[in-house]
Parts: C-alpha cells; sequence; structure tokens
C-alpha cells in the first residue's frame, strides 16, 4: 500500500471542493449533499464541515448517505451487503451535490443516479469527486467539482482510506 495524496493535501482540497461548491451554489436552502456509501459519504462528511465552517448560508445545507448495493451492475456477480442508506428529508425539485472519492469508469455514478431517482427528482444533480481517474471512463459522466486528477493505469486501485487519527489518505492498493 502506498500513500499517493497524504491527509494535509486531502483536506486542502475538500477546502477548495467546498470553496468552489460555495460560490456555484450560494443559497444552500434547497440544495442538499449526498455522499456514495462508502468512499463517498466519508468524503461528503468531511466537505459538508468544511462547507458549514467556511459559509453562513451552509447551515441551511442537508447531509445524506446513499446506499448504490443493489443498483450496481456488477451485483450479480458478487454477494454484497448493504451499506447504511440514510436520506432524512426530500430531494424533489433540490439541487444534490453528489459526492464521491474516487471517480474511474462512471458505473458506480450511474448505479447512484439510479438510485438516487427512486426518491425523487431534483432539480439538478451535481457530482463532486475526490479523485478523477479520467482516462478510464466507460460511461459519459464527468465531474462538476474535481479535488484532483490522478493519472493511473486501468489495473490500479486507488482508494480513501482513513487513519486510526481520522486522517484521509488517497492510497494505491496495488500496480
Amino acid at each position: 500500500m502506498q500513500v499517493i495524496v497524504n491527509h494535509t493535501k486531502v483536506f486542502e482540497t475538500l477546502d477548495q471542493l467546498a470553496k468552489s461548491i460555495s460560490a456555484a451554489n450560494p443559497d444552500f436552502s434547497s440544495t442538499v449533499i449526498v455522499g456514495i456509501q462508502q468512499g463517498g459519504a466519508v468524503v461528503s462528511e468531511y466537505l459538508y464541515e468544511r462547507l458549514l465552517k467556511q459559509n453562513p448560508h451552509a447551515s441551511a445545507l442537508k447531509h445524506g448517505k446513499l446506499d448504490i448495493t443493489f443498483y450496481r451492475d456488477d451485483v450479480r456477480n458478487k454477494i454484497l451487503a448493504p451499506d447504511t442508506m440514510h436520506l432524512p428529508f426530500t430531494i424533489e425539485g433540490k439541487t444534490v451535490i453528489l459526492v464521491d472519492d474516487v471517480l474511474f469508469t462512471g458505473r458506480t455514478i450511474k448505479a447512484a443516479l439510479d438510485a438516487l431517482f427512486d426518491y425523487g427528482r431534483p432539480a439538478r444533480v451535481q457530482l463532486c469527486v475526490l479523485v478523477d481517474r479520467k482516462e478510464h471512463r466507460q460511461f459519459p459522466i464527468q465531474p462538476d467539482y474535481t479535488g484532483m486528477a490522478i493519472p493511473s493505469k486501468p489495473s490500479d486501485k486507488l482508494k480513501l482510506i482513513i487513519t486510526q487519527n481520522n486522517e484521509p489518505q488517497v492510497v494505491l492498493l496495488n500496480q
């Protein structure tokens, strides 16, 4: 396991993402932030905290977690245990900021959009990712907010991990 991005850089990136989101969404009264389980939910929690600190209007922002287990196109190939779903608000007519840790092929985002639309029809969906591996996209999905683009091989496994000190890092699991 090799650390690609240390916790300091991750937090700097989250601060920049929060500034970009605030600039594009000056009024959070009809905006919700939803993290895709598992890594996206972690990123969205850190991002939500930063938005609350940086923007006085962010107090109206609602935060949730989306489980996409049964929307994945590879669910037939694996036995998967569902994650926690937590959407204690309506997304109907709202701007949904959908958050994931690593955008790779786009399949996870497609599954998340399918799951999200089962909970209502948002006015729009904005995609925020900590890491974009854009050279490997299989679906025409592009983020509205990108923390960093990390060139990689298709066989590389980039993952967000949380250390024992609650510090997020992006690691390369194998090459």
